[in-house]
């Protein structure tokens, strides 16, 4: 995690106000012991939403079911306050969960700017999801701001569906001094190419008394602008939907006062059959969600482990990205994070060691970048190449595959 108890450390920041930090060599006591690849592969652990969308017939269904997983992506930096190590040039990070029911490449396919190209795709053949994710890290005196470069694309195969959306940015507030927190803030558009449905989210800034911190509000409609259904939550816990005349509704009665609306909450739940409202049914954990009656659950954050204050407030799913069961040395591409030894060194609590190993893995990139410069060679990104996604038209970095034919001869030593 963050540590702000150094004058050296300040002495470092307060030269980077308004630069980015990915030119910066910033100290590792900046870090979690994750890479950026191991880091932006937590999109799959809410992989469950998706294989949800994919079982849904009504397009509308399947639009609040991904529109609640690109929520969930983000769902994980709660209170994540350490950086991820930036990605060698070359690196490669995969991921196979049969239980979830699919597998996951990336590659660090540039360094500067600095690009990670991931590709999951499901093994039932299901569904694929794939981007090139590029954040530019800003440093603002008081905080550091994650600006949501590049496009996420899901497309759901058996409907022949395609939704692209990208990230909000994120916040990172009170890095010098005070208590950290984590905000996310700005718009999130979803499109669904084949329908032309759009859900667009609003992760709402923070406000001057904090009534609106970790709040997601937002709507789906049509091609032709109509709104199907309003989604309201908080990105930290759960996240519902509801019809918008009921949602204008209680809004209307909200301002009127308390009195009120708990009467005409009841009237809404005779109405519209209590065995049917699904906010009744509200679990033990305390959220701070006021749900409206009449509302769906789309999704809903689950508990992270008890020792997960002691570990950078990991969840259960990021604590086993490092894990090297007995065998995965032998089927592992040699640059997958899981053998670097900077991040290995600090996950086994020796910063000294991880510090030295990080600087040499940094000068031998550089030394790679000279002697390529040298020799007037260009870099060949091995799993992913640059071309056009067929649904935005933008480029974008997409899988060639060949990965898990496990052929790994001739990859860059980057270790």
């Amino acid at each position: 995690m963050f540590s702000r108890n150094s004058v050296s450390i300040w002495s470092i920041l307060k030269k980077c106000i308004g630069l980015e930090l990915s030119k910066i060599t910033m100290p590792i006591v900046f870090n979690e012991p994750l890479s950026f690849l191991q880091r932006m592969t937590e999109y799959m652990e809410h992989t469950y939403l998706i294989n949800r969308a994919c079982s849904l017939s009504d397009p509308m269904q399947r639009m609040q079911t991904v529109a609640a997983f690109a929520v969930s992506a983000v769902a994980s930096q709660w209170d994540r306050t350490g950086k991820p190590f930036n990605p060698l040039l070359g690196e490669t990070y995969e991921l196979i969960r049969e239980e979830q029911g699919f597998r996951l490449i990336s590659e660090q396919v540039s360094h500067h700017p600095p690009v990670s190209a991931f590709h999951a795709e499901s093994l039932g053949g299901d569904f694929v999801f794939h981007g090139s994710i590029y954040p530019k890290l800003k440093f603002w005196g008081k905080s550091v701001e994650a600006e949501p470069k590049g496009t996420i694309t899901l497309e759901l195969l058996k409907h022949n569906e395609a939704y692209t959306w990208s990230n909000p940015y994120c916040c990172v507030h009170n890095i010098i001094m005070g208590k950290l927190w984590i905000e996310q803030r700005g718009k999130v558009e979803i499109v669904n190419y084949r329908t032309g449905d759009k859900c667009v989210l609003n992760f709402k800034p923070c406000g001057m008394f904090g009534k609106e911190l970790h709040k997601v509000e937002g709507y789906i409609q049509d091609k032709s602008k109509k709104k199907h259904c309003i989604i309201y939550g908080k990105w930290t816990e759960c996240l519902w939907s509801v019809d918008p005349q009921v949602y204008e509704a209680h809004k209307k009665l909200e301002k009127k006062g308390d009195k009120t609306l708990k009467n005409v909450r009841k009237s809404l739940r005779e109405n519209q059959g209590a065995e049917n409202d699904d906010a009744d049914d509200m679990p033990e954990v305390q959220e701070t969600v006021s749900v409206i009656p009449g509302s769906t659950l789309l999704w809903r954050i689950d508990s992270r482990p008890p020792q997960s204050a002691m570990m950078y407030n990991f969840t259960n799913f990021a604590m086993s990205l490092n894990e090297l069961d007995p065998g995965m040395e032998a089927v592992l591409a040699p640059t997958d994070s899981r053998f670097r030894p900077d991040i290995r060194a600090m996950e086994n609590g020796n910063m000294n060691e991880a510090s030295t190993e990080k600087e040499r893995l940094e000068e031998k990139q550089r030394a790679a970048r000279k002697e390529r410069a040298k020799n007037d060679e260009e870099w060949s990104t091995r799993w992913f190449k640059l071309g056009t996604n067929t649904h935005t038209g933008s480029q974008d970095w997409l899988y060639t595959g060949g990965y898990f034919s496990r052929n790994y001869q001739n990859l860059p030593e980057i270790y």
